[in-house]
């Protein structure tokens, strides 16, 4: 029976999916955060290019 006590007020495995889940949302908003850099970045080289052509 002590072993269940102790398993139960074991806050190790919490704390792990805690950062876990803060570590899934920071890479999510990154993910975010390039693609829209990215689509900008690619607007901005296609108009030096054609400012550069005209």
């Amino acid at each position: 029976m002590k072993f269940f006590n102790k398993l139960a007020r074991d806050e190790q495995g919490a704390t792990a999916i805690e950062y876990g889940l803060i570590a899934a949302l920071i890479a999510v908003a990154a993910v975010a955060a390039m693609g829209t850099l990215g689509n900008t970045l690619a607007d901005t080289f296609s108009q030096v290019e054609s400012d550069m052509a005209g």
